[in-house]
């Protein structure tokens, strides 16, 4: 004796609702809640293992569809070139391929720019130095996609806006193409305020050399991967932090265009 269809349609909705809400209690679900990857109370452990399986999507769905806090691949913490290799084979590049980078290429980028190393009872390390391990810095990635901010201690793009800001970008940048043409921008940008409550005017100082020395880790990780990128600072500082949507407490202070070099 067969069912009626409606009794079938009505099971089948029952037990993917139960499904549904059994991803919602996942750590790094694709229904998870938004913010749970920026809480600063976020173990890293969780987000490790939630990556693992975004491991060989080199593609994600955009912002605007089911992900927005959106775990990347663990980072290699081991291999590698010899230091000395990447520091002679370091350019500048303004020339770079269409392709797509893969989300584990940008997960090891944002790593060695600002991601965590460790973490201690007093601080959670990173691999860049930070004066008073305050941290001011935050790392914006624009692609085809939209705009995501890193979440470093849990390794995830947060998506903040969906939609392809590159050419704004450019404009701002004062044309520079190679801000528009680049498959991936990453943007350092920063909260002085974060530094300067302890070290007064001083801070600001401090949040320029975090700046530099993200920067070069960023750029030398790129060379590692057979990448290359380009610091551009010439570009209209209203005018950029307007196409990044950044918050007032916020300002963009370097932008560097990656790809894979023609």
């Amino acid at each position: 004796m067969t069912r009626p269809k409606t009794t079938v349609r009505c099971a089948v909705l029952g037990t993917l609702a139960l499904f549904l809400v059994s991803l919602a209690g996942i750590p790094g679900g694709p229904f998870a809640a938004a913010s749970s990857a920026g809480a600063s109370g976020d173990q890293p452990g969780s987000a490790q293992k939630g990556a693992a399986s975004m491991e060989d999507s080199s593609r994600a769905d955009p912002p605007d569809r089911l992900l927005r806090a959106q775990l990347l691949p663990p980072p290699d913490r081991q291999g590698g070139r010899r230091f000395a290799d990447l520091l002679q084979r370091r350019r500048s590049v303004r020339s770079f391929a269409p392709d797509s980078l893969t989300m584990r290429e940008i997960g090891q980028l944002l790593w060695a720019a600002g991601g965590t190393t460790a973490r201690d009872e007093r601080f959670m390390h990173r691999t860049t130095p930070s004066a008073g391990a305050l941290y001011p810095l935050e790392f914006y990635l624009l692609d085809a996609r939209g705009i995501a901010r890193y979440d470093a201690q849990a390794h995830a793009l947060e998506w903040v806006h969906a939609g392809d800001r590159r050419a704004e970008l450019a404009q701002a940048a004062l044309g520079q193409a190679w801000v528009r043409e680049a498959p991936v921008v990453v943007v350092i940008a920063a909260e002085p305020e974060r530094t300067k409550v302890k070290y007064g005017e001083r801070g600001d100082r401090y949040v320029l050399m975090e700046v530099g020395l993200a920067a070069q880790n960023l750029l030398l990780q790129a060379v590692a991967l057979d990448l290359a990128g380009v610091p551009v600072g010439a570009f209209d500082d209203r005018a950029a932090d307007r196409a990044l949507a950044l918050p007032g407490n916020r300002s963009a202070l370097l932008i560097i265009p990656l790809g894979r070099p023609r």
